[in-house]
């Protein structure tokens, strides 16, 4: 008997999580992908259920209309590409198993994308956000070293949220971090993050003896009944901050990442060491801040140039 569609895909999702370690945050990107054209085969536009082709019936034009309604759906060209690839990764999948000859989505053009530079905040930004918790409780010199180490070594919320107690070196003054695809690497910190790091760790046990068994003992970073801080909490933790700066902007954990590349790149590092910090694979990815960099210096010469200045 032939395997549905659905039966396939639980399977895919087994073989990122088990075979390739994806992250949970890539595990629900996939699955909301292709839910999505599960939903689009088997649904119609009035809502009715539909049987939907067979595998083998799923070919370049299918994927081609399905892309077609997401433009009709004001879906941006990330967003599309994003979905073409999870089922470029997923034909390929069906088509080693040898439940299709081919990988259908090979063929089909990714859209193009539009060219969106990273957003990131001025120093004197940073500096405010980072001294905005109150540092006269624990929970305020938790987020103050949560401030000071995303914006220190360049971290996803994900990984900050991994750290281990193991994971820190506090005399040598670097983190053992675990990224994508539980790649690690090897990440400094400097003094600031040091100083907030040491305070809230001398507090960390209070928050250890409001657990209940729910505790995370080797977790770093704790809520306020002792459990493991989650990417979402980071996100909290931020907006809550954020919203006390003079300043008024959006911000995200991502956002103090970006920073982080960006000011290293304009004090004069190495885009290749940049590359390292970030934990990219690809130095295509890092180089995107290249152009963050070139528009900055193009701002400042225009800005500050006599002859540069309209008349």
């Amino acid at each position: 008997m032939k395997q549905s569609l659905p039966f396939w895909i639980a399977k895919f999702l087994e073989h990122l999580q088990y075979q390739r370690n994806a992250s949970a945050h890539t595990l629900r990107n996939y699955a909301s992908d292709l839910k999505q054209f599960l939903e689009y085969l088997t649904i119609s536009p009035a809502g009715e259920t539909r049987a939907g082709p067979e595998l083998v019936q799923i070919d370049n034009l299918t994927i081609r209309e399905f892309l077609g309604t997401l433009y009709k759906r004001k879906n941006k060209k990330s967003s599309a590409a994003r979905k073409l690839a999870t089922l470029r990764s997923f034909m390929k999948y069906l088509s080693n198993q040898g439940v299709i000859p081919a990988n259908p989505a090979k063929v089909v053009a990714s859209p193009k994308q539009e060219k969106k530079l990273p957003d990131y905040l001025s120093l004197a930004t940073v500096v405010e956000l980072v001294e905005s918790p109150d540092c006269a409780n624990d929970l305020g010199k938790r987020d103050r070293a949560i401030l000071e180490m995303l914006y220190a070594c360049g971290l996803r919320a994900s990984e900050l949220v991994g750290l281990d107690v193991g994971d820190v070196d506090i005399r040598e003054g670097v983190l053992r971090v675990l990224g994508k695809g539980r790649k690690e690497r090897i990440v400094p910190f400097g003094t600031s993050a040091l100083h907030a790091l040491e305070e809230y760790l001398a507090v960390r046990k209070n928050l250890i003896k409001k657990g209940s068994a729910g505790t995370a003992a080797e977790a770093i970073f704790l809520n306020f009944r002792g459990g493991r801080l989650t990417a979402h909490s980071i996100g909290f933790i931020l907006d809550r901050h954020v919203a006390k700066l003079t300043q008024r902007l959006k911000a995200h954990p991502h956002t103090l990442r970006h920073t982080f590349a960006t000011h290293m790149l304009s004090a004069g590092a190495d885009l290749r060491a940049i590359q390292e910090l970030l934990g990219h694979e690809s130095l295509s990815t890092t180089q995107k801040y290249t152009h963050v960099s070139t528009e900055q210096l193009v701002r400042v010469y225009r800005s500050c140039h006599p002859r540069a200045k309209k008349s």
